[in-house]
């Protein structure tokens, strides 16, 4: 898979489960349907998926599920962040066999490192792989942020490091990003709201929930950024803006599992502890976004 094919809407994909096993015939079925419905890749494995959850037994099998059901119609991202380096080296090791098409890596959590652990965790990482690797920030979840300059480190030192998941309100990072590394660095929206807006000022693609819903609408509005039709994608999302404001009316992804389950795409709205389904007073907010959006 060439690396100009990682661009457009990659969606992070949920892990259905039936009980409490993950249910990967249902999550076959959820891969399809983004292949069908136009999606430009899929992410196995991201903050949609509760990989802190899942054993890594089973994201692996999930990753595997995913690379043999596409049959490289479309690229698989294997996001392989872990909270330490062993974790990682494993997924990635995994990912890098079984034939992703690139990874995508979280900044480790609750351990809070400075920014020369970072550059040398991902340079390490890096390394040991020859797929192209991406950046997952996302420090609402990670409590830590990236600077510019551990990014411009690890990029010195690695060629691999090919682009950014920006799961943070700073329009602003963006653009410094690609004035620094050019517009061949992959910058991934990571929160819904912004995914015109960043996509505007540069972002090469978007990981929104949200393609769990509506995967056609919101590789079309990708793809009208990338064909500098901004009228036309300014008008998708200003349609998708609820639809996006609601993957946060709870963590993610217990609105996006209810609302899929009221929209008959899993037979189960099922979670693993410390994840817990939709209250009935949030199901009746959800259901009003639903119906504005003609999905019930």
């Amino acid at each position: 898979m060439k690396l100009e094919h990682i661009r457009g809407s990659i969606p992070p994909i949920v892990t259905p489960f039936r009980g409490d096993a993950v249910d990967l015939d249902t999550y076959a079925r959820l891969i399809e349907r983004q292949v069908v419905e136009g999606s430009h890749g899929v992410l196995v494995n991201g903050t949609t998926a509760e990989p802190s959850t899942l054993t890594l037994e089973e994201r692996m099998q999930l990753l595997d599920t995913a690379i043999k059901v596409t049959k490289k119609r479309i690229p698989v991202v294997a996001a392989t962040g872990s909270q330490n380096l062993a974790e990682t080296i494993t997924l990635s090791d995994h990912a890098t066999r079984a034939g992703a098409d690139a990874l995508l890596i979280v900044t480790p959590y609750y351990v809070r490192p400075p920014q020369r652990g970072l550059a040398a965790y991902y340079i390490e990482l890096c390394r040991r792989t020859d797929l192209p690797v991406m950046i997952y920030h996302i420090p609402g979840r990670t409590a830590i942020n990236v600077t510019l300059e551990t990014v411009a480190q690890i990029r010195d030192k690695v060629p691999n490091m090919i682009g950014i998941k920006h799961a943070v309100n700073d329009l602003g990072f963006c653009s410094e990003l690609i004035a620094r590394f050019g517009d061949d660095f992959r910058i991934f929206v990571g929160l819904e709201e912004l995914s015109f807006p960043m996509m505007a000022v540069g972002a090469c693609g978007l990981m929104n929930a949200v393609s769990n819903l509506v995967p056609r609408r919101v590789a079309e509005l990708a793809e009208r950024v990338l064909a500098n039709d901004l009228k036309g994608a300014r008008k998708i999302h200003d349609e998708l803006l609820e639809l996006n404001k609601s993957v946060f009316f709870d963590t993610n992804p217990i609105p996006i599992k209810y609302m899929m389950k009221r929209m008959g795409i899993l037979p189960e709205n099922s979670h693993r502890l410390p994840m817990v389904p939709a209250t009935p007073e949030l199901e009746k907010r959800l259901d009003v976004v639903l119906a504005d959006a003609g999905l019930i």
